[in-house]
């Protein structure tokens, strides 16, 4: 199998890319090859912004409730889209690891590697770092804002009693809830309507996600699943997630 491997960023594990059909959506199957040998994610000579199996991954979704749209790939920097990587972690198979400093999400597999997904994480203030649990999960989830919220952002009092599903939703496509010690968080990996802030710190301390992402995490990972947040300022040891209420 071709690999591309890259140094390692700070504060994250050894990755080697490598353009895998497993990073395809699951309905896509083997039916798209693999990226050109020797090409870095984004390079000169090849883009996976213009991959058609990249395009095809991020395309449109006519068969959701709310019929998702293409996603425009030239919005999104490309290490952000969606591959599967080696990655090194104790962590067992099935686990969410959360990389606030780098953006990304990775989903692991227990055989050295972990499907990564890129993600939008809460402004400064706003992160958390920890252990938590996803305890429950929806499709096309309701959002309602958090009394605090409410009382910063006069557009979120507007839906104290809840906005319901839909493409303008925050929350977009699906919702994982994430609780600690049985109670919720009120911290979620969700969808967005707004693509290009992945890769950014934009968020009230929740975990954004490309909804065509969202939906794919969402097929993998059941209630139950354990989820690791990294903290942002020391990515190698985790922190605790104290106060979160």
């Amino acid at each position: 199998m071709n690999e591309d491997r890259i140094p390692a960023t700070e504060g994250s594990a050894r990755v080697t890319r490598r353009f895998l059909i497993a990073a395809l959506p699951l309905s896509l199957g083997a039916c798209v090859s693999a990226g050109p040998a020797g090409m870095p994610i984004a390079s000169a000579l090849y883009d996976p912004r213009r991959d058609p199996s990249y395009v095809a991954m991020y395309g449109p979704v006519p068969d959701e409730r709310f019929p998702l749209p293409a996603v425009d790939l030239t919005k999104i920097k490309a290490p952000y889209l969606r591959q599967l990587v080696d990655y090194d972690t104790t962590e067992v198979a099935g686990t969410l690891i959360v990389d606030p400093g780098e953006k990304f999400l990775y989903l692991v597999n227990g055989d050295g590697t972990a499907m990564r997904y890129g993600v939008g994480v809460g402004r400064e203030g706003f992160g958390w770092s920890g252990r938590a649990t996803i305890q429950r999960k929806a499709e096309w989830p309701s959002w309602h804002p958090p009394v605090e919220m409410q009382a910063r952002d006069p557009k979120a009092r507007e839906w104290a009693g809840g906005m319901p599903g839909g493409l303008e939703n925050p929350l977009g496509a699906r919702a994982l809830y994430l609780y600690q010690g049985g109670r919720d968080t009120l911290y979620r990996i969700h969808g967005t309507s707004q693509p290009w802030t992945i890769g950014t710190n934009v968020s009230s301390g929740c975990i954004r996600m490309i909804n065509q992402d969202v939906v794919d995490l969402y097929r993998r990972v059941p209630a139950g699943t354990e989820v690791v947040v990294m903290s942002a300022s020391e990515p190698g040891p985790l922190a605790s997630l104290g106060g979160i209420v």
